[in-house]
């Protein structure tokens, strides 16, 4: 039989020692990576850092006080996003949060350790950083932008708002994969699609100007961190100046003169990133944390635009947008 003081000594000297880990998990400040290919405020047209900070302070979180949060931004650079991945495995962290494909597989290369959460990435499965939605083991989890063919969508909105169309032409960075279901869906409307590769921003106004040459009738802005989703502004200038009709995943495209966009709204993407942040700080692990999708779709139309382009939105496709701008 043990010892009753032994016992009691010795559950004495765990307790303190569990009182000693807590004490020191409580002084210690979590510090965490951002790591983004994209552009800081306020050139970010996602608002990802306000947006992030915002869902952390919602869950108790003090940025800069009971957190510190590095960024980093490779500004359109796939190189200098190694590097920032890198950089911030050596400060360290004790956790990565990145933002779309290339990033993600920055942060996956610098480390095998560190947990990952990826605020918002197209297709994570395809990709090769989870196993599965559900069970996405390793050390990746996060939200992705997966919607069930939503490029087939987009094309179903042109052809709706213009019920002519025959060609629709898509620009995309040659990196970004397309949705099998697509050309499907575009066979079903007998709409031919033509693909313009867009790696760097030289080629985006060449493209629109073969588009209208051609005489096509539309034009699809696939996601794209590097290159086109910091350039909103610019292609809805471009597009307005070869009076080409665009739509986009993202609002920010009708907002600065596109046509229309139907997506995921990232800005929520990133707030409810932090809830991952949140539960790995607390414990959890990332393989056990399911990968979620998008809660929350917009459909924003520009009926400016679409009276300098000629178009009469049907009433129908108008009741059904989240916001119409006049």
């Amino acid at each position: 039989m043990m010892n009753r003081r032994a016992f009691v000594t010795g559950l004495g000297a765990v307790l303190v020692a569990l009182r000693g880990v807590e004490a020191q998990q409580a002084g210690k400040v979590p510090r965490v990576g951002v790591l983004s290919p994209g552009y800081p405020p306020p050139d970010d047209p996602f608002d990802q850092r306000t947006m992030f900070e915002g869902g952390l302070r919602d869950l108790g979180w003090n940025p800069g006080v009971t957190i510190t949060v590095e960024y980093r931004y490779a500004a359109g650079d796939a190189a200098r996003l190694v590097t920032d991945a890198q950089g911030l495995v050596k400060l360290p962290v004790d956790l990565l949060v990145a933002r779309s494909a290339p990033a993600i597989r920055a942060a996956r290369r610098a480390t095998s350790s560190i947990p990952i959460v990826m605020s918002a990435s197209l297709d994570p499965i395809e990709e090769g950083f989870v196993a599965g939605l559900s069970r996405p083991g390793g050390t990746i989890t996060g939200l992705t932008l997966l919607a069930e063919n939503l490029d087939g969508k987009q094309v179903e909105l042109l052809r709706v708002a213009m019920p002519k169309l025959s060609t629709v032409g898509f620009l995309q960075n040659p990196r970004t994969r397309r949705h099998p279901a697509l050309a499907g869906v575009a066979q079903r409307l007998g709409v031919e699609l033509r693909e313009f590769a867009i790696a760097s921003p030289s080629q985006i106004a060449p493209a629109f100007a073969t588009m209208k040459e051609a005489r096509m009738g539309a034009m699809i802005i696939r996601p794209d961190t590097l290159v086109l989703d910091a350039r909103a502004k610019e292609i809805a200038i471009i597009a307005a100046r070869y009076a080409v009709s665009t739509i986009s995943a993202f609002r920010e495209f009708p907002e600065f003169g596109g046509l229309m966009s139907y997506g995921a709204d990232l800005r929520d993407i990133h707030r409810r990133s932090a809830s991952f942040v949140d539960k790995i700080l607390k414990g959890a692990k990332p393989a056990d944390l399911p990968v979620e999708q998008p809660t929350k779709f917009e459909l924003v139309i520009n009926l400016k635009t679409a009276k300098a382009l000629g178009l009469i939105i049907p009433p129908s496709l108008l009741l059904r947008a989240d916001q119409v701008i006049e």
